[in-house]
């Protein structure tokens, strides 16, 4: 989103400036006009991401903020006095000089969202976004509950998506190093033996004698053509067409796809719905929700919504010519916009969505395990008794 440096006038004929975040200048016009201020100029400026002194600010960390700021601003403490309690307690020295700055900038005449926005490292342009609602409707302590409780959901969202696939990944790495350590320094020590008995080996044996020389012989050659290989898929990835081709990839994957549309019609909703029910301009919401969607099939979904709104659509048809949300999905959205319950629909379907995740995660690892198990017993079963072959064959001769 283009950040805008403006100054304008206050109806006593104060001059006053300040950096915003928004979608487009015209919609940045009509906000400070609708705050009594005269405007003298407004110019877009490159938007800046501070590092953050000492690291970054965790999820956890600005969810706990929230909290304890709605807390505060609902109990009539100022909001200066409030940032001054919240950072005598947090621990983290790169969140409390964050802190500390925002509380700086609101004592020169900045607004709480507009400080916000001056970190965009550390607090989303949902995030601003939304306090901005809230400073505009004066409910500024209900929108950081809910932006609290999105922002819990959010992180739980994503931490079941990793730990489902942290089990396989971890085992199908150690399959792969222990399979690779016994074809470079066990299987060269059976071929020794095998050389000084002599005789025939069995063609499996052979096989894997053959598979083991050669990549010992091209370890180099195999290690330096996956590096330039992965060099290269980054480099793919980060090409427009590429992160498309490769979000597409995931959406329709056979076994993880499913858990990924799940996850993408989750976030979606559950986005959406926090935002219209924060009283965030629709158009403003859905760009937000396209950038943040972490899917460019998504994102272009969402996009075509926005273009179809401006030209006079609703929001289902878009959703639905896009092909990238279920039936299911669309109509609800549907009947949402019909009723004007669309904020409630939203959130029922996000709801819906994440006990499917749950659903699909816990399935997902009841099939994978069978399915990782079994792949190691052929693997290694197989290597193990091609290795075991000629043995068995000898005490078969001596037993003769």
């Amino acid at each position: 989103m283009p950040t805008f440096k403006y100054t304008a006038k206050e109806i006593n004929g104060k001059t006053i400036s300040g950096v915003m975040e928004y979608s487009d200048k015209a919609l940045l016009i009509e906000a400070l006009r609708k705050k009594d201020l005269i405007i003298i100029s407004i110019e877009e400026v490159a938007k800046r991401r501070p590092a953050s002194p000492g690291g970054s600010v965790k999820l956890e960390e600005i969810v706990i903020f929230s909290r304890q700021l709605a807390t505060m601003v609902d109990s009539g403490i100022p909001l200066v006095q409030a940032l001054d309690i919240l950072c005598e307690q947090i621990e983290k020295p790169a969140f409390r000089a964050i802190l500390a700055k925002i509380k700086d900038d609101i004592e020169t005449g900045s607004s709480l969202s507009d400080a916000f926005a001056r970190h965009p490292a550390v607090f989303s342009t949902l995030y601003v976004n939304m306090v901005r609602a809230g400073e505009s409707s004066g409910a500024l302590d209900d929108i950081l509950d809910r932006l609290a409780a999105y922002l819990e959901k959010a992180s739980m969202l994503q931490r079941k998506v990793k730990s489902s696939l942290v089990y396989p990944t971890v085992v199908i790495t150690m399959a792969m190093l222990i399979t690779l350590v016994m074809l470079l320094k066990v299987i060269p020590t059976f071929k020794g033996i095998f050389a000084m008995l002599g005789g025939q080996l069995p063609f499996p044996t052979r096989v894997l004698i053959f598979v083991s020389d050669t990549i010992r012989g091209m370890f180099i050659y195999v290690v330096s053509g996956v590096a330039i290989a992965v060099f290269a898929l980054k480099k793919y990835m980060k090409t427009r067409q590429g992160r498309e081709n490769f979000d597409k990839m995931l959406l329709y994957m056979p076994i993880l796809g499913p858990l990924f549309r799940k996850v993408a019609v989750a976030k979606f909703t559950r986005t959406l719905a926090t935002l219209v029910k924060s009283g965030v301009p629709i158009l403003v919401s859905l760009e937000i929700v396209g950038k943040t969607a972490g899917n460019t099939v998504i994102e272009k979904a969402v996009e075509s919504v926005r273009t179809g709104i401006k030209e006079g659509e609703n929001i289902a048809d878009p959703l639905a010519k896009s092909g990238a949300f279920p039936p299911m999905v669309v109509r609800m959205i549907k009947v949402g916009e019909q009723t004007g319950k669309l904020e409630k629909m939203l959130t029922k379907i996000a709801d819906f969505y994440e006990d499917q995740v749950d659903a699909a995660v816990s399935g997902l690892t009841s099939l994978i395990e069978p399915l990782i198990i079994g792949f190691l017993g052929i693997v290694i079963g197989g290597i193990v008794i091609a290795m075991f072959l000629p043995v068995f064959k000898l005490t078969e001769i001596i037993a003769h």
